[in-house]
């Protein structure tokens, strides 16, 4: 699994808890901000663009939270398809990721 709690090691293979949740935080804060933002710019030309993005900002922000439920229940950063370990390149670009790249270009 590419958590490592304790960061016996050190390599770029691994993340530790704390770098997860600080990625997750970061990410969280960036979608309240921009859903924040949306809200405040209030009815306009575009009222079903607008819609249509905070919509998209409560998936992502619940998918942020159930990452946040992975990390706790220790199944973070594998594969929630194949049970395989999701490569660290991809959970440092999308740290919620539930699934390898893989399972998810078959699910979509």
């Amino acid at each position: 699994m590419p958590l490592d709690t304790a960061r016996r090691e050190l390599g770029p293979e691994r993340l530790t808890a704390h770098e997860v949740r600080q990625r997750l935080e970061h990410e969280r804060d960036t979608r309240l901000t921009q859903l924040t933002a949306i809200e405040e710019a209030g009815p306009g030309t575009n009222d079903h663009l607008m819609a249509v993005q905070k919509d998209a900002l409560r998936r992502v922000l619940k998918e942020i939270d159930a990452a946040f439920r992975r990390i706790e229940d220790g199944t973070y950063g594998l594969c929630q398809d194949c049970a395989q370990p999701i490569p660290v390149e991809r959970l440092e670009i999308l740290p919620y990721a539930r699934c390898c790249v893989g399972c998810q270009r078959r699910s979509t």
